[in-house]
């Protein structure tokens, strides 16, 4: 059996220069250190359950090809089972010996899972206008339990990334996010989206991804300016008399603690 359920402790082998993921040596013999899937071909690794993408028919996801055989491109689809695409299920008519010229190895494809059976062999497809190879732009990963937070509530949180980066963004149920458009408008999606990441066990999340997006493209100076300003006349008044107005410009000009907070130059 190439694959098989395994529990930490469990013995895999005898020949501990197989150990890789997942695994550890005790004298001279190979087990699992999670709880996953075991794989034998080459080496021995153990691809953890938790927090793993297991597929399901409807899937869109982002692939990326991993192996070529005679009928079959074998794809990467972040889960512990691979992922087969068919020749029949490229969108057009093609020769197995042509299969290299249309969907090679490193390739990323838009994807979707036609069919899983009760042994886990994962069909895929391209036969439909929303699924295409991946020519331009990034592709990032995230973790696929957390692709709900990337989505929001009704839509939400991708509404408001693609309105603030202008930037077309695909999140695939496999925790792979496609992003297109503008170097910067791509760059500042990124940012934001390890941002979300980080934090998607903090309440308000939609909202404060919102302020961190106009605050990196400077439209956020003006409510922190006006929140520490009032902390300042508060000092003021118990310290002493205000400046004139034309020394708080002059103040301004010359740079001071409220341009280094809200990070001016």
């Amino acid at each position: 059996m190439d694959k098989t359920l395994v529990i930490p402790g469990d013995f895999l082998s005898d020949d501990a220069k197989l150990a890789d993921e997942g695994t550890y040596v005790e004298n001279g013999k190979v087990f699992s250190s999670v709880f996953g899937i075991a794989s034998f071909k080459n080496r021995i690794r153990v691809a953890p359950l938790s927090g793993k993408y297991i597929p399901k028919p409807g899937d869109l996801i982002v692939g990326v090809i991993k192996e070529i055989t005679f009928s079959n491109w074998i794809v990467d689809i972040r889960s512990p089972y691979e992922g087969l695409l068919h020749i029949s299920e490229y969108p057009k008519r093609i020769e197995s010996q042509d299969m290299p010229r249309y969907l090679n190895i490193g390739d990323s494809i838009l994807t979707l899972v036609k069919d899983v059976d009760a042994n886990m062999k994962v069909e895929l497809t391209l036969s439909d206008q929303r699924l295409r190879p991946i020519k331009e732009g990034r592709v990032i990963e995230v973790t696929p339990s957390k692709v709900p937070r990337f989505i929001g509530r009704g839509g939400s949180m991708i509404a408001m990334l693609k309105n603030e980066t202008g930037c077309s963004i695909f999140i695939g149920q496999n925790g792979r996010i496609w992003i297109t458009g503008k170097d910067k408008g791509m760059d500042l999606a990124a940012r934001a989206i390890l941002k979300i990441e980080r934090e998607t066990h903090i309440s308000g999340l939609t909202d404060r991804i919102t302020r961190f997006l106009k605050e990196e493209k400077g439209e956020g100076e003006k409510e922190p300016e006006r929140e520490t300003k009032g902390e300042e006349e508060k000092i003021e008044e118990r310290e002493g008399p205000q400046p004139v107005e034309g020394e708080k410009a002059e103040e301004r000009k010359s740079g001071g603690i409220l341009d280094e907070l809200l990070g001016n130059d």
